[in-house]
């Protein structure tokens, strides 16, 4: 077994992912633990729905893989979507400096969720699960809030930060899985990958 295969060779019989998602982190995680993959594009983003956050994240990933297997019914495809909550509410990608800085105010000195839907999709078969992680930030300053803003890292992340880049400073503390606060749950994706080849039962979602 080639370790630079490790998960490819270990839980998918060596086949090569297709991974519906431009996320670099995503593709970081799956190089991390030895995944061959490709990456595609996954299409338009599904809109926002009314579920609990763990079947909406499931959702969304579902209709992402299931949108790139169509095209490729011979391929596994793996898709992932990511969420953050506090207090029930969504908080998504921050589309301006001043909406990074409001997020970023009401995470600080408390606790938030981040639930991640992942789905491995092949020939009309769906195989999904969602991750949840309990995340809580440290105190942040006004300065210290203007600061981080200013490297433009909140911009394009959930919850107006990214615990794999400068955010990590922030982060006092975690409950559950660190990788689904990068975007990617990956013991999760192995119980999915290991039902896919048949070797396990299914997983419950949650």
């Amino acid at each position: 077994m080639s370790a630079a295969a490790y998960f490819s060779e270990r839980f998918l019989g060596g086949e090569t992912l297709l991974l519906a998602s431009l996320s670099p982190r995503r593709a970081e995680l799956l190089r991390l633990v030895g995944a061959r993959f490709e990456v595609v594009a996954p299409g338009e983003e599904p809109p926002p729905g009314p579920d609990s956050p763990e079947a909406e994240v499931i959702r969304l990933a579902r209709a992402k893989a299931g949108a790139v297997a169509e095209a490729h019914p011979e391929r596994w495809v793996l898709a992932a979507d990511t969420l953050v909550f506090q207090d029930g509410e969504l908080l998504g990608k921050p589309r301006e400096t001043s909406e990074a800085r409001g997020m970023l105010r009401r995470l600080q000195g408390t606790w938030h969720e981040v639930f991640t839907g992942i789905c491995l999709a092949r020939s009309g078969r769906l195989l999904s699960a969602a991750e949840r992680s309990r995340v809580r930030f440290a105190a942040m300053s006004a300065a210290d809030i203007d600061a981080y803003v200013r490297t433009g890292e909140p911009l394009d992340k959930a919850g107006a930060y990214g615990i794999q880049g400068f955010g990590a400073l922030w982060v006092d503390r975690i409950e559950g899985c660190y990788f689904n606060v990068m975007g990617l749950p990956l013991p999760r994706l192995a119980a999915l990958a290991r039902q896919a080849a048949g070797s396990a039962p299914a997983e419950p979602a949650g």
